[in-house]
């Protein structure tokens, strides 16, 4: 890949010494050509191939974080493995709020239906 834009910018370079030589040239037409044509489009096309290493390098640093938060965490006594941790879902089968309550009272209607 950086042969070719070795290449690039070499027949940007040349093209920019034909503009300021020509007798109808400029020196700023040739520091336009060169950056117009040249510079921009290589750094456009630079950054755009080297996403996929950007991503990889960021998903490589965030495993490593999370192995390394793992490793710091202290391992789990026996005892401590009987009590579910805030991590684990709720299996007891029993609804999550007080269904119940709600519906036993006789003033508040149930969910969705009317009085």
């Amino acid at each position: 890949m950086y042969l070719i834009i070795i290449g690039w910018i070499y027949v940007v370079l040349m093209m920019s010494v034909a503009e300021a030589s020509n007798s109808n040239g400029t020196v700023l037409g040739a520091i336009i050509t060169f950056l117009l044509y040249g510079l921009g489009p290589v750094a456009l096309v630079t950054y755009l191939m080297g996403a996929p290493a950007r991503s990889k390098a960021i998903k490589k640093r965030a495993a490593e974080a999370q192995a390394l938060r793992v490793a710091s965490q202290q391992p789990l006594a026996d005892a401590d493995l009987a009590t579910p941790t805030s991590l684990e879902p709720d299996a007891s089968g029993h609804a999550p709020g007080g269904g119940e309550t709600v519906s036993a009272e006789p003033g508040i209607a149930p969910v969705r239906k009317e009085p």
